[in-house]
């Protein structure tokens, strides 16, 4: 293949360097364009735009693969855990045994919050989104750590890791409880990342809380499967805002902002959406189906298909398992995991949706898991935020060692330069 790429703009001919990936992801690099011929691209939602080289996740769209550092997604959901991928994203490397004991501690030492910031979950109503609380005690969490908003080594980045990583969840289970008017509910220092999680969602008080392993195996798999995902908007934008120098704190949180988007985070949201209307209306899923099919009627079939994923999402093919496990363990009657069963067998066995590669994506099934496990939807996106913070973090982290701002440009296409009319004469 040619180093370069040949670009013929009126009677002007510029080389542009050709970059390659180590999977074979093949770019034209544009960054000269502008100051040797005056022009820019223009790609609306950088659909065909690479705003980095990365080391951290590889996906293929067409074939179906996601790995993290190289890692296919399947190994990883078979043999590791959420704590150990966390620590692959952001370091590179699988720990060993000590490594992986050691940032386990940390996240034990660091999972307590000031009590200080208790009386931040006291200013919003009770019926705050729980993403807006999740993103403003986060940012508010650099106001007691400010040794850690300038990072200039490993040991004060692992320091902040640690907080973030172990402070997330206890944030979002408090954001919950606070919510329904519970007492708060502490982080248990015996137990594990995610089922530690789960105690503090729904225990009580004087009462020892374990979750049946089956449902802790689920959320941790949810986690690990969600914990990154390459440039999409919330990636994107942690990385954009870190290229200002922004501190971690600040950088997640604006993650979390991102996510918050009903187009982006809220797919699964819009999955339990789809089943309760279903469930309400009591539509027979052949003719929820033919309504599907009518794209006159503007209804959508949610948790199908994906953006990146043109054949199958390799996600949803680990997820559905883990699904059929909770559904039988925990023996649930509930007519919207009903509805949920029967719209993926007819999905899966229609020639509509199979031509069109419509097949359940890991929204469908992680919307399916949370809601039997007892997690109601409000809380669906902050459950994806807390899987994809280790992601965040890395590209954090990947974005800092370059020393450049981001800054797109844009065409302009509003009204040409006019003089100012006085108000008298408008």
């Amino acid at each position: 293949m040619a180093d370069t790429a040949q670009l013929k703009i009126a009677d002007k001919t510029i080389e542009l360097p050709i970059v390659v990936g180590s999977e074979g992801e093949k770019a034209v690099d544009i960054s000269k364009l502008r100051s040797e011929t005056g022009f820019i691209t223009l790609d609306h939602g950088y659909g065909n735009t690479g705003s980095c080289q990365s080391d951290i996740t590889f996906i293929d769209g067409e074939k179906g693969i996601l790995r993290y550092r190289g890692y296919p997604i399947e190994q990883l959901a078979e043999k590791s855990s959420f704590i150990e991928v966390a620590h692959l994203l952001i370091w590179g490397e699988l720990p060993n045994q000590r490594q992986l004991d050691e940032f386990s501690e940390l996240l034990t030492a660091h999972q307590m919050l000031h009590e200080a910031i208790l009386d931040h979950f006291d200013l919003f109503p009770s019926n705050a989104p729980p993403m807006a609380v999740l993103s403003s005690v986060l940012n508010a969490l650099s106001s007691f750590h400010p040794q850690l908003l300038e990072i200039g080594d490993e040991s004060t980045f692992q320091a902040a890791v640690a907080r973030i990583m172990a402070k997330v969840r206890t944030i979002a289970a408090f954001t919950y409880r606070h919510a329904l008017g519970y007492n708060i509910i502490y982080p248990h220092p015996d137990k594990k990342y995610s089922a530690n999680f789960l105690h503090m969602m729904f225990g009580q008080p004087y009462k020892e809380f374990d979750p049946d392993p089956t449902i802790v195996r689920a959320l941790d798999a949810i986690l690990l499967l969600h914990a990154d995902h390459e440039q999409n908007c919330s990636t994107s934008t942690v990385r954009l805002v870190g290229s200002s120098e922004a501190n971690l704190f600040a950088s997640v949180a604006a993650g979390v902002c991102a996510l918050w988007g009903p187009l982006h985070g809220g797919a699964n949201v819009a999955v339990v959406d789809m089943l309760e209307t279903m469930v309400e209306q009591d539509l027979a899923i052949e003719d929820f189906v033919s309504q599907v099919k009518d794209k006159k009627n503007g209804i959508r079939l949610m948790g199908f298909g994906h953006r990146v994923y043109k054949n199958f999402d390799p996600r949803a093919k680990i997820i559905r398992g883990i699904c059929d496990d909770v559904l039988s363990k925990l023996s649930i009657s509930d007519p919207m995991l009903d509805k949920a069963k029967e719209l993926e067998e007819a999905a899966l066995n229609d020639e509509y949706f199979v031509s069109r590669k419509l097949y359940p994506n890991v929204d469908f099934y992680s919307g399916v898991i949370l809601r039997a496990i007892g997690i109601p939807k409000e809380m669906f996106t902050v459950m994806f935020a807390i899987g994809r913070m280790p992601g965040w973090i890395a590209q954090w982290y990947e974005e800092s060692k370059f020393t450049r701002i981001g800054r797109p440009r844009q065409i302009y296409t509003g009204e040409p330069e006019r003089d100012f009319t006085d108000i008298e004469h408008r």
